[in-house]
């Protein structure tokens, strides 16, 4: 009965949202990929703000009810009866009533099973798309027949374009670049890439009184054409403040590669950027117990996304220790075990102490040992709360702390008993208190 009362409901919002957009019309920038979704669509959301009446989807609503309830500007109603009905009072209002409707959408879309972004689409098409990474091994493969499968679903929107509409990937992704191949679309490129049309130079540690406080780099825009036929040359810098990591760069990039493709002003989408901060969970850099540091990665983990951020642990340098803190990476499927052992060899060589939580992530702690990691300097944990334990005890002056995990780990518990401010626990993940109901 759930479920049908479920899918009754979903198929209500989508008809009702796609009517709204119908009569809005608004231009919508979809987002999409397996990393980087919700940054990605802040840093557009920041980089367009001054120009555009816009929406962005809230925090990572980007399923089957997180899309309409951004379509229709209304919070998650939870298990709240009175809520949903003024989701609907407001969807109707909408369709029946004269509004002032924002002008630009700029949407998340994810795909945690076949056919979810299908279904998406039906709902709404979109004018420009953003597609964030599409890795090796990507995440939610275990529901997929195989890693490819999840590439072509998170590329799906790509197929959606009208000719010539921008599409914006990165230079780094040779899968991307191979699927853009087929489309009659205009590709405009970002990244690290040397080719990159909107190209990241320099990137580095941004440090402010002795501290590292963020990322920071060159960027230059190489003769793309926005809507207007007209080449755009440009260059300027990128700071990304409060959190840590190359992939940090990602979106900001992303979003100036969108600002070029509209033809829009580069130096307004730069001073936008100057406001935008990476979301909870996501890279965010915290003041820790003892005056140490943490990288709050806790959101969520894959194995790209894994790497990328004990690169970044192997590139600080601190007065003290590295401490990576990984729990279990989830859905991978037949790509567990292996992901995991890939994970711990590199761990080897990134960090000085390893904590471990879950089942899965045992297989991180035993390949790291393996790769040469001081057995003394591993604690595999079974729970949030050991771990926590372990690591209270641990912290010195000017450790750095990398927390990364699966969502359902719940490693921003870990975090916050690492916090030297407990009123820091505001810019952890899952704070709402839907959230915190949750066992």
């Amino acid at each position: 009965m759930k479920k049908i009362l479920r899918t009754f409901i979903a198929s209500l919002l989508a008809t009702l949202s796609s009517g709204i957009i119908r009569k809005y019309k608004p231009t919508v920038i979809m987002v999409t990929g397996s990393v980087g979704k919700t940054s990605t669509k802040d840093a557009i959301a920041a980089a367009l703000s001054e120009m555009y009446f816009l929406r962005k989807s809230e925090k990572s609503h980007n399923t089957e009810f997180g899309v309409p309830f951004t379509i229709i500007g209304v919070e998650n109603p939870w298990r709240n009866i009175f809520a949903w009905i003024r989701v609907f009072q407001e969807a109707f209002t909408l369709l029946l009533l004269p509004n002032h409707y924002p002008k630009m959408l700029v949407l998340e879309v994810g795909a945690g099973k076949p056919g979810d972004i299908t279904d998406l689409l039906h709902m709404i098409t979109p004018d420009i798309v953003v597609v964030t990474r599409l890795p090796e091994v990507p995440v939610h493969v275990e529901a997929y027949v195989s890693p490819q499968a999840v590439r072509e679903e998170e590329f799906m929107p790509a197929y959606a374009l009208a000719p010539a509409a921008p599409l914006i990937i990165s230079a780094d992704d040779l899968y991307a670049r191979d699927m853009a191949l087929r489309l009659p679309v205009r590709t405009i490129t970002y990244g690290m890439n040397e080719d990159a049309q909107v190209h990241i130079e320099h990137p580095d540690f941004l440090i402010e009184d002795g501290r590292v406080r963020g990322m920071q780099a060159q960027v230059s825009v190489n003769g793309v054409n926005g809507v207007n036929g007209a080449p755009r040359t440009a260059t300027g810098t990128v700071a990304v403040r409060g959190a840590l990591g190359r992939q940090q760069l990602f979106a900001p990039v992303s979003a100036l590669a969108v600002a070029v493709a509209l033809s829009t002003s580069i130096d307004s989408a730069l001073a936008g950027l100057s406001a935008y901060t990476p979301p909870p969970g996501r890279g965010r850099i915290l003041d820790g117990v003892q005056g140490s540091i943490i990288v709050d990665e806790s959101y969520n983990a894959s194995p790209v996304a894994v790497v990328e951020s004990l690169s970044t642990l192997r590139d600080i340098t601190p007065t003290s220790r590295r401490i990576a803190v990984l729990g279990d990476m989830l859905e991978l499927g037949r790509y567990s075990v292996s992901e995991h052992a890939r994970i711990g060899e590199l761990v080897a060589h990134c960090a000085d102490l390893l904590i471990t939580v879950g089942v899965r992530a045992q297989g991180i702690a035993h390949s790291a040992q393996e790769a040469g990691l001081n057995v003394k300097n591993i604690h595999i944990c079974n729970t949030v709360q050991e771990a926590s334990d372990i690591l209270s005890k641990l912290a010195h002056p000017n450790d750095i702390f990398l927390v990364k995990g699966s969502q359902s780990v719940r490693l921003e518990r870990v975090v916050k008993t690492l916090l030297k401010n407990p009123g820091d626990s505001v810019y952890l993940p899952r704070q709402d208190r839907q959230w915190k109901l949750i066992s």
